[in-house]
């Protein structure tokens, strides 16, 4: 159990986990499986830098490098609800492992309600209109041979969904806990 979960995370083993939990394993696996093709795809970049120097060919191209970033991004954003799920995700745990349970799960909804939820709100707002711009030109890469930009850019407020959606089912365990742990 990392410090996260024993410092004030939600990880319950009492309960199963939810259709919400589910999704973002789900998720974070996929994000596990970009994070091995990344590497995957920088062996076989290098490998073709190296192998087109010595016979004189340029056997790397945009495209690969951009792949790597790519896999990269959707590792990151695929993975943060099943981060926060897991208590993983930055806390003060210096400061929380000084509190009692019941004030640090009050911590917990109240950063889940009044911090994380709008500011996926905020995120889901702001990137909605520029991948939407994005996929109406159907926006590349400004360097030759790169890939498209647009599949990216929409990942953006899908992942702000799935970590609100799971922020929102964390916010209703700390509820719930708090309603339990009432004198």
């Amino acid at each position: 159990m990392s410090a996260g979960q024993q410092q004030g995370g939600h990880l319950d083993e009492d309960q199963p986990p939810n259709a919400i939990d589910r999704l973002s394993h789900l998720a974070a696996k996929l994000g596990a499986a970009c994070l091995l093709a990344m590497v995957g795809l920088g062996l076989i970049n290098t490998l073709a830098r190296f192998v087109g120097r010595a016979i004189g060919e340029n056997l790397a191209g945009n495209a690969g490098l951009e792949g790597q970033w790519y896999l990269y991004s959707l590792a990151f954003l695929l993975s943060l609800g099943h981060t926060l799920r897991r208590g993983e995700h930055v806390r003060v745990d210096v400061l929380s492992a000084k509190l009692r349970p019941r004030v640090r799960t009050a911590i917990e909804l109240g950063g889940g309600l009044l911090l994380l939820l709008p500011l996926c709100a905020f995120a889901i707002a702001t990137a909605a209109p520029m991948v939407a711009r994005s996929i109406e030109v159907w926006e590349g890469s400004p360097d030759p041979g790169g890939l498209p930009r647009w599949p990216i850019k929409a990942l953006i407020p899908f992942a702000f969904i799935l970590l609100g959606a799971q922020g929102a089912a964390e916010a209703l365990r700390s509820a719930r806990a708090l309603r339990r742990a009432a004198p």
